[in-house]
């Protein structure tokens, strides 16, 4: 099931929904919405078995309307952590696996499908990229979850653009605190959440990424250094993941590349969906369009122009 938050027009409190392939249909009359959108979804995954019968016969039999007659929101407008993998994609180099290492992304940073990313008036970052990612919908409360039980801890999938200010090359800004990863709107959500029983294998599906229709990040998620058991159970190891915590997977790094002022984007995850995103820049900068080539990168033919084989 794809679960989605949305709204009919702008002065709505978005509402929970379902969103199938005749549309997207309102879920309210399942349940009520909470205080706030964020605690409606936690409300919904916390009870979702129970909530499941009837959500799945409002799914078939509920008004659907066009996804293009609403507006979708986040899924998770303010989940209470983003956990992210530093990395954790082979990227095809034959090499040890590096530590799995995770860095925390600002809550407040969230936002979801036709929304704008708003590159900051800040002019000491060198450029700003795109890591096209998977993340994983927490179930909470959990603490110590082994690798093999991973299932109890994860409700679902959805998709998410770590966008990241670089200091020079692929180094992000203020690396020891890693701020540059948590500027307002830096953290794009959606435009889904899909339940677990949807994907039976995260670590089988394709991440692709277009920026203004050029085909940049595209991936299979097989391609992980670190897999999902093992990203489970280290952020379990480390602090309770609560309902609504996501932990994004990392990403390919050969498809990095600059975002900036009147450029559209498109994520789509296989299993999951796609959305479309605009990026805005009050200073205007540009920068070379296309896939990052810098002798740091790991895109095939950089590799061969920087590092050729002797």
């Amino acid at each position: 099931m794809k679960l989605v938050l949305f709204q009919i027009d702008t002065d709505m409190e978005p509402v929970p929904g379902i969103l199938t392939e005749r549309g997207v249909v309102n879920a309210s009359r399942v349940m009520r919405p909470a205080a706030t959108p964020q605690q409606t979804m936690q409300v919904l995954i916390d009870h979702f078995e129970r909530f499941r019968p009837a959500l799945e016969g409002v799914a078939i039999e509920g008004t659907a309307r066009p996804v293009e007659a609403v507006r979708l929101c986040p899924p998770l407008p303010r989940p209470g952590k983003i956990l992210c993998c530093i990395g954790n994609y082979w990227e095809h180099a034959q090499r040890e696996a590096r530590p799995l290492n995770m860095f925390l992304k600002n809550p407040e940073a969230v936002i979801g499908p036709g929304d704008t990313i708003v590159l900051p008036e800040l002019t000491e970052p060198w450029i700003f990229m795109h890591e096209a990612e998977l993340a994983l919908v927490i179930r909470g409360p959990v603490k110590n979850v082994e690798r093999e039980d991973w299932k109890r801890a994860v409700f679902g999938y959805t998709a998410l653009i770590d966008v990241s200010a670089r200091g020079e090359g692929r180094r992000t800004w203020k690396a020891g605190s890693w701020l540059g990863k948590s500027f307002d709107t830096f953290a794009p959500i959606g435009p889904c959440i899909v339940t677990a029983d949807e994907i039976p294998d995260p670590n089988n599906l394709v991440v692709r990424f277009w920026d203004d229709g050029q085909l940049r990040h595209n991936y299979n998620t097989d391609d992980m250094e670190h897999r999902v058991p093992e990203l489970v159970e280290f952020a379990s190891s480390i602090m309770t993941l609560n309902t609504g915590d996501l932990i994004a997977c990392g990403t390919n790094h050969e498809g990095l590349g600059a975002l900036q002022d009147g450029e559209s984007v498109d994520i789509e995850i296989e299993k999951i969906g796609r959305m479309r995103l605009n990026v805005v820049d009050p200073l205007k900068r540009s920068w070379e369009r296309g896939i990052y080539m810098g002798a740091d990168s790991t895109n095939p033919e950089a590799v061969r122009r920087h590092r050729p084989q002797a």
